[in-house]
C-alpha cells in the first residue's frame, strides 16, 4: 500500500521518470524484504521525500502561473504594493520550487532593489539598484545587437521576465551576472559612467527617483556583487526575476513560463 501510495503521487504531480525510477527500486527491494518489514515501508518513504526535497519538480508544475505574484500587476507603480508583490513572489518561488532548487534574486523596478534568496528561500541580502532610463517591460527586438551609440533613450528598459542566470565575462573581461545574452541583459557591479551620470550617488541616494539611468542592466553596489551575487551564483547559476512596473503590462504566450537562457559562452 505504501508503495503504491508514493508511485501514485508521483505520477499525479507528473513526476514520470521519478514514478518508474520509483516502481522499479520498490519491486527489488520487495523481492529482497518481506512485504510487511518495515526496513522497505522506510525506504520506500526515503525515495519520495528524497526526490521532492531535491527539487526535482517537473516543469508543468513548476512554472504554472496560477497564483504567480509576477502576473499581478495592478498598481505596479505603488511603491507598498510592489514591496508586497516581491514577498509574495519569493513565497511563491519557494513553494512552487520555480527556482530548481539554485538561488534567487527579485528585482523590484519600483523601488529600485534587489532582493537575493538562498535555493530554499533564505535572504541573503538586498541592496539598491540602477536601472533602465525608461520605464517599460519589453525589449525592442535585436537590441542586443545594437551598439551602445544606436539605442535611443525610450528602448533604455530593464525588461520583466523570469531568468535562468549564469556567471561569465562581458566584452571588457569583467565579471558579470548574464540574465539574457540575446537582450544583452546582465547584472553587474555599478560601473563609474560618466561623471553626469553620478551612478554612484545615485545609488546611495534614500530615494529610488533616480536610479533610472543604464541603458537596461542592473547596476549594484560592488560590495553586494562581490560578496552576495558573486558567491552565491557561480557554478550552477541560479534564477533572477525581473517584476513588472507597468499596470499595462501583458505578457506574451509563456513569456514567464519559459526561462530566457543566458549564453556567455558566445
Amino acid at each position: 500500500m505504501y508503495q503504491k501510495w508514493i508511485i501514485n503521487f508521483a505520477q499525479a504531480v507528473g513526476f514520470a521518470t521519478i514514478s518508474v525510477f520509483l516502481q522499479t527500486g520498490l519491486a527489488s527491494m520487495k523481492r529482497r524484504l518481506p512485504a510487511s518489514s518495515q526496513t522497505v515501508k522506510s525506504m520506500a518513504l526515503c525515495l519520495g521525500i528524497a526526490f521532492l526535497s531535491a527539487g526535482c519538480v517537473p516543469p508543468s508544475v513548476a512554472t504554472k502561473a496560477d497564483n504567480n505574484p509576477m502576473l499581478k500587476v495592478t498598481n505596479a507603480e505603488d511603491a507598498e504594493s510592489s514591496s508586497r508583490r516581491t514577498r509574495e513572489t519569493a513565497d511563491w518561488v519557494v513553494s512552487s520550487r520555480d527556482n530548481r532548487n539554485k538561488p534567487f534574486a527579485i528585482i523590484d523596478k519600483v523601488n529600485a532593489k534587489v532582493h537575493a534568496f538562498g535555493a530554499d528561500g533564505m535572504p541573503y541580502g538586498e541592496a539598491p539598484v540602477l536601472l533602465g532610463l525608461a520605464k517599460g517591460d519589453h525589449s525592442v527586438p535585436d537590441i542586443g545587437n545594437k551598439s551602445i551609440s544606436q539605442i535611443p533613450p525610450n528602448e533604455r528598459t530593464t525588461p520583466a521576465g523570469r531568468f535562468e542566470a549564469v556567471m561569465g565575462m562581458n566584452h571588457k573581461g569583467k565579471e558579470i551576472l548574464w540574465l539574457d545574452y540575446e537582450q544583452a541583459l546582465s547584472m553587474h557591479a555599478v560601473i563609474k559612467g560618466t561623471p553626469a551620470e553620478r551612478r554612484g550617488e545615485r545609488l546611495a541616494s534614500p530615494t529610488p527617483l533616480d536610479n533610472r539611468i543604464s541603458y537596461g542592466c542592473i547596476n549594484v553596489p560592488v560590495p553586494f556583487f562581490q560578496e552576495v551575487i558573486q558567491s552565491n551564483f557561480s557554478g550552477s547559476g541560479g534564477v533572477v526575476y525581473v517584476l513588472p512596473e507597468t499596470a499595462q503590462f501583458k505578457p506574451a504566450s509563456n513569456e514567464f513560463l519559459t526561462a530566457q537562457k543566458a549564453n556567455p559562452a558566445r
